[in-house]
């Protein structure tokens, strides 16, 4: 039961880490990322869409992204919502039949803030990978008078093991990023 309740938890935290890296890859850099974008919605037709299954997104150079639509009546619906993206700083132009977005240099001073941007989200992580810890501890609480109280004293600490690793794996991943941010 205690190996059951473990094996819930590794796979909860693995996906939190997951969706932490991918958060993570949400933030810009100073090149140009399709991953960038994966948040952005489109209103198309009236219902907001995900720009991934509205178009292709190809990264020819270092700071472009060149978005080409399956659709041509849904370019300025596209070129709209990379506008209205807040902390992208892009400014698309479209000639008809794509949309080409350049980004600009970063400045140091806004290095600084995305820096600032991906430590707060890293911090939800860990505030999720906790939450996460919480209620697996109470769940082996819950099975004190099936199993004993020593089984669950061995339990808490693979628990305590567990969640100190995947805290490990959420601070590399951040060490990156912010590594990556800095770069000149």
């Amino acid at each position: 039961m205690i190996a059951d309740v473990l094996a819930e938890t590794t796979s909860r935290m693995t996906r939190a880490v997951d969706a932490a890296k991918e958060d993570f890859a949400t933030v810009r850099t100073g090149r140009a990322n399709p991953q960038m974008f994966q948040k952005v919605m489109v209103d198309y037709y009236g219902s907001p869409t995900p720009l991934a299954q509205l178009a292709s997104l190809a990264n020819p150079e270092a700071r472009s992204l060149i978005i080409t639509p399956y659709d041509k009546s849904a370019l300025k619906a596209i070129e709209q919502a990379i506008r209205d993206m807040p902390n992208l700083g892009a400014n698309p132009t479209n000639d008809g039949n794509i949309v080409r977005v350049t980004m600009p240099e970063l400045t140091q001073e806004r290095r600084k803030e995305y820096v600032k941007l991906v430590r707060t989200k890293g911090e939800d992580a860990k505030v999720q990978l906790r939450g996460i810890r919480r209620k697996s501890k109470d769940e082996l609480d819950a099975l004190k008078s099936e199993v004993g109280e020593d089984e669950i004293a061995r339990g808490e600490k693979e628990l305590d093991a567990l969640t100190r690793q995947h805290v490990d794996l959420i601070d590399d991943a951040l060490k990156r990023k912010e590594a990556e941010l800095l770069e000149v």
